[in-house]
């Protein structure tokens, strides 16, 4: 199955089907056959919805839906993160709705990064009673009531303003996705849809590492520059965590990629030490283990079975690029002016 899920990865993010291998190759017909009933799942869904027969949830909070245009694993989660401390810091406290899906890997990751802060996190297949029974037991205020200027808080303000329960504004992790497209050709077919609408561009910053048996303290990134690494992930789209990690420096990078959300099991561990006993031996030198966040909170104690040898995680903040005049300033001002005319809320 796992072999499965690795070609099926593979097919996805291919930019020529005619350089995958036989067994790739006979995977079409029944990814095509899925994707059409995927397709017709969905126009039948949106004429329920048109047809009032399923009914639309509306909160009384604005409501930011993040998900994704390409296949997973390229940045949901984070930006979630990147818009709940805007909010934050515009004395906006937010809910943040997930599904808990893959043994809720990121609404752990959200809860440590958010921590001492007024976000709160539900998790729950049905974010809108999740979000409900939030609104019912902290309250809710109108955004319109909130002052919307920037504000930078010291340690001890933040403290404070962590005491402000009530929800000013919702925010949904995993709202929508659909299938890759590269960016220009993505920009294209937004601008074809509406020609004004703003497109930022973000990347994934490293900020440090930690180790699984102490997350609070923090490793420089220069700790694995020259080194030997075998990065191991269960993430959607690998190949961006390792060309992160290879931008350090390292003298030697080796991979090891298994499925979206794999829980880590003893026989991963003994596979992981296998490799790692390989690289050891042909490079006279003992290597280091890199892992996500993601897979740390899924499975942070399996982790620390990799002793003797160190296994560092990498810690990751979103950050928008300049692009064509577009900020981190130019975004916030208009996600703060769409709150403000109420444009968010429906889903």
């Amino acid at each position: 199955m796992e072999n499965v899920r690795k070609a099926v990865r593979q097919i996805a993010y291919s930019h020529t089907l005619s350089s995958l291998p036989l067994l790739h190759l006979s995977l079409l017909p029944l990814l095509s056959f899925a994707s059409s009933l995927y397709s017709i799942a969905l126009s039948l869904r949106h004429h329920l919805y048109n047809l009032k027969i399923l009914t639309k949830h509306r909160l009384p909070v604005p409501v930011i839906s993040v998900g994704n245009l390409t296949w997973g694993g390229n940045g949901k989660t984070p930006m979630v993160e990147f818009l709940a401390r805007l909010l934050i810091d515009s004395g906006v406290s937010p809910l943040i709705l997930t599904r808990g899906y893959g043994g809720a890997d990121e609404a752990k990751m959200l809860r440590r990064h958010l921590q001492g802060t007024c976000a709160k996190i539900g998790i729950g297949v049905n974010r809108a009673a999740t979000a409900l029974s939030f609104l019912e037991k902290y309250g809710y205020v109108n955004f319109h009531d909130i002052r919307c200027s920037k504000r930078i808080f010291s340690e001890e303000k933040e403290k404070n303003l962590s005491n402000s329960d009530q929800i000013g504004a919702a925010i949904l992790d995993d709202g929508m996705q659909v299938q890759e497209k590269d960016i220009k050709a993505l920009e294209s077919s937004v601008q074809k849809v509406k020609e004004s609408v703003p497109i930022f561009l973000t990347e994934m910053a490293p900020l440090h590492f930690f180790k699984p048996e102490d997350v609070s303290f923090k490793i420089p990134l220069e700790a694995v520059k020259n080194k030997i690494l075998l990065c191991i992930s269960g993430i959607g789209f690998a190949d961006s965590f390792i060309q992160r990690i290879d931008k350090m420096g390292p003298r030697y990078l080796d991979r090891l990629d298994f499925s979206d959300h794999h829980l880590f099991r003893m026989k991963d561990i003994k596979i992981v030490r296998t490799r790692i006993q390989t690289l050891e031996s042909k490079f006279a030198a003992k290597p280091i283990v890199v892992a996500t966040e993601k897979d740390y909170d899924r499975s942070p104690r399996i982790l620390q079975l990799l002793e003797p040898y160190e296994v560092l995680v990498v810690c990751c903040r979103l950050q928008i690029l300049p692009h064509d005049e577009r900020t981190e300033n130019s975004f916030e001002k208009i996600m703060m002016e769409l709150f403000r005319r109420d444009e968010l809320g429906k889903w």
